[in-house]
């Protein structure tokens, strides 16, 4: 098996549980796509699945997914969950998925193309891929190198990657605004360490997301602290 990537700033992963809202926010973005297919016939992949913090939120729902998840003691936990655990991309069988989805996990990808070469073999013909990545390389900080994030992303590199890879963009954009301006006062003024105290993330989470959310209109999607992008699997 091939180590596509490896988890570390484990109480800023844990403090991010926290973000109630910036949860349920991606997981609308995941809704959204399910909506338009059939729930009944649908298979969905959570790329990168950790503990399973957004399969969980989707079984709530009575929406169920499969896990790719390699770190081995993560598989235990998803597997006493009850979800089908996969360990490797390479693992992936052709045209399996209706909706495959990557939340704030291909920044820990050192070879992101390749990853996602293979997520595109294994999504069906019109099946969509939803990556959720930071954005801009000038916010990168102490915070970014304690998780193990190789970089930061701009909208460019995600347009190259579907353009390489039989994807038709359904959108790309910037999200959370006001997060842009967070993350660049926590790199200019930010604990070293790279550490983030959950009671900083609900802060954040109750007071300021909802009203970053509100004006991402406003600004025309121009910025953001991420870049989200849908795509959906063509023929050739």
């Amino acid at each position: 098996m091939t180590k596509i990537f490896v988890y570390s700033g484990c109480e800023n992963l844990e403090a991010m549980t926290e973000a109630k809202n910036y949860n349920k926010y991606l997981i609308g973005i995941i809704k959204k796509e399910i909506n338009r297919l059939d729930k009944k016939k649908l298979r969905i992949l959570d790329f990168g699945a950790g503990s399973g913090t957004y399969a969980d939120m989707l079984k709530d729902e009575n929406i169920h997914t499969d896990c790719l998840e390699p770190d081995k003691k993560l598989q235990i936990t998803l597997a006493k969950k009850g979800y089908k655990v996969v360990n490797d991309a390479k693992d992936l069988k052709e045209q399996t998925y209706d909706i495959i989805y990557a939340l704030n996990v291909m920044e820990h990808v050192k070879d992101d193309h390749d990853v996602v070469v293979r997520l595109t073999k294994a999504l069906k013909i019109g099946g969509a891929i939803i990556i959720y990545v930071p954005a801009f390389q000038m916010l990168y900080s102490s915070m970014d190198k304690l998780v193990g994030h190789h970089r930061r992303y701009r909208k460019k590199r995600l347009r190259n990657i579907a353009k390489n890879n039989q994807l038709n963009i359904v959108s790309l954009r910037y999200a959370d605004p006001i997060g842009f301006g967070a993350a660049l006062v926590y790199k200019i003024g930010g604990s070293k360490k790279g550490t983030i105290s959950p009671s900083s993330v609900r802060l954040y989470d109750r007071l300021a997301f909802p009203i970053s959310k509100l004006i991402e209109p406003l600004t025309k999607h121009a910025f953001g602290k991420n870049v989200v992008m849908v795509a959906q699997r063509r023929s050739k």
